[in-house]
């Protein structure tokens, strides 16, 4: 297998890397936790103006019209540089409500999307224990969601309802009556807000297909910031590791700490392969429903286990918030949560499984359905 970027895709990395070092120093990234904003609100408008936003929508649109595979090149790097803008979810919303023609609501929250404006995406109502937490009854959306990413900043609202005829995605104007927020900070410092809608109306809804869309989009994006946020944490500890000294040696020495270090980046390697299986699979429109399941499970374990042991090993400098260390595994436990858990997505990975038991070399059917 070949994981590497070609050479216009290295180019997006570059530019994005080159972009985000400038706005996320350790200094930088202190004043954002400091400063109370909901997001880098300066850095913002240097991604929209270098079109880092608009990669996935179509040039129909006037996005870029590119794949997932260049999206992929600039998330890891904004996982790397721990850079607090919604990338991934604008674009991503953008992109499904580009393919619903003939809707001006639609269309309108497209081009907002593309000067910059901001479009939230939950898709809570699927992984929730508690089952659906919005409904769709005649146009109107009714229920509660709990910490949607900049809902209280964002324009528009895309997420997942319970419909008479199955799962839909419903378009929200959170500027509408019948909205309601309650805001609050995530401990990744993005904001968040609780949104609860009663009589709102859904201004354009998508199908069940654009639900599978928009679930595998997200977890594959989750999962490219998750790999960036996991290569720089790795690379910050094993440098602490190297220099810090005990018993007049480096603790990086003792076998158990060089252990750790390794099963780290076992995991990280395991989660790229998966994350460039997928995202391959996106570009080239294959089904991809146990591909998508299967990497955010690793992801969830990727991240809360390494990021564990890299706090552990710095000791009480990774729980000082004057050092950096502290936000890497603040960034891990909020991609764990961002599009269900792991438990969640081993069940429906299993019901898969069980409800596609003939596919694979030895039957009739071939694995890329």
């Amino acid at each position: 297998m070949d994981f590497q970027l070609s050479e216009d895709q290295r180019a997006f990395a570059d530019m994005a890397q080159s972009l985000f070092a400038d706005y996320c120093t350790d200094d930088k990234l202190r004043e954002h936790d400091t400063s109370g904003k909901p997001f880098m609100q300066d850095l913002w408008p240097q991604c929209v103006s270098a079109g880092l936003h608009s990669i996935l929508i179509p040039e129909s649109a006037g996005g870029l019209g590119l794949g997932m595979t260049e999206l992929l090149a600039v998330l890891i790097q904004q996982g790397r540089a721990l850079a607090q803008v919604p990338l991934w979810q604008t674009q991503v919303a953008a992109s499904a409500l580009a393919a619903l023609t003939g809707n001006a609501a639609a269309e309108q929250a497209v081009q907002a999307a593309m000067q910059g404006e901001l479009i939230s995406v939950s898709l809570e109502s699927l992984s929730s224990s508690h089952g659906a937490q919005l409904r769709v009854e005649g146009g109107k959306v009714y229920g509660k969601l709990h910490a949607v990413a900049l809902g209280a900043q964002a324009r528009y609202l895309l997420a997942a309802a319970k419909a008479s005829n199955g799962n839909q995605l419903v378009l929200v104007d959170l500027a509408a009556a019948g909205v309601q927020k309650a805001e609050g900070m995530r401990e990744d410092y993005c904001a968040v807000a609780d949104v609860t809608l009663f009589d709102a109306p859904a201004i354009a809804t998508l199908d069940e297909a654009a639900v599978r869309w928009v679930s595998e989009y997200a977890i594959a994006s989750t999962a490219a910031l998750q790999q960036g946020v996991t290569q720089a944490q790795l690379e910050r500890t094993v440098a602490y590791v190297s220099e810090r000294k005990q018993f007049d040696r480096p603790i990086g020495s003792f076998q158990l700490v060089a252990g750790q270090m390794a099963d780290g980046y076992i995991l990280m390697q395991a989660q790229r392969s998966t994350l460039s299986q997928l995202v391959w699979r996106l570009d080239e429109h294959l089904p991809s429903a146990p591909q998508a399941h299967a990497l955010r499970a690793q992801s969830n374990e990727l991240g809360l286990k390494v990021g564990r042991v890299a706090q552990h090993v710095h000791g009480g400098m990774g729980v000082d918030v004057t050092y950096p260390m502290h936000r890497f595994l603040f960034w891990c436990r909020a991609l764990a949560v961002e599009v269900g858990s792991g438990e969640h997505h081993l069940e429906a990975l299993g019901q898969w499984l069980a409800d596609n038991d003939n596919l694979g070399w030895k039957y009739d059917l071939p694995e890329a359905r």
